[in-house]
């Protein structure tokens, strides 16, 4: 299973969000916090909005918040928001499959992956990203919260 970069920017841009709710963050602090390439964070960002995952504000007070609170927010309905179609076999929902003869059963393998990694990412949610990255910094001295962002969602 591969996980777009869209998918991943999201996620972290609004994990970075949840991990600073006092204020609005502009696009650009975003991008340069999280190393993600700034017109292509302005595309998903586009997405998230129209989701309702986040909202944003023009003028120099202006920038991005969250849209709903963090801990309801999941990594499910995120990659959604900018993906679409959550999991698919070359293009092609799971249980539109069919193969013909020694093959017939494998698309219950591909339904079972999408159960899996679908039951993980709806009970996982940006307020638990933004907690565990917390965590790891106060540990660490602020050096592995991105790393513990992107590694929590394995564990």
């Amino acid at each position: 299973m591969q996980i777009s970069a869209r998918a991943d920017y999201a996620v972290r841009a609004l994990v970075e969000l949840a991990a600073d709710s006092a204020r609005p963050l502009t696009c650009e602090g975003i991008a340069s916090a999280q190393d993600i390439p700034f017109r292509f964070l302005k595309s998903v960002f586009r997405d998230l909005r129209s989701a309702g995952l986040v909202r944003s504000q023009r003028g120099c007070e202006g920038g991005y918040w969250l849209g709903r609170d963090a801990a309801t927010i999941t990594v499910a309905e995120v990659m959604t928001a900018v993906d679409g179609e959550f999991f698919t076999v070359r293009g092609v929902r799971p249980e539109a499959l069919g193969y013909p003869g020694a093959a017939s059963g494998l698309p219950d393998l591909w339904r079972g992956v999408e159960s899996a990694a679908q039951a993980l990412l709806a009970r996982t949610t940006i307020g638990d990203l933004a907690e565990r990255g917390a965590r790891a910094g106060a540990e660490d001295g602020g050096a592995g919260r991105a790393r513990d962002a992107s590694a929590a969602v394995t564990a």
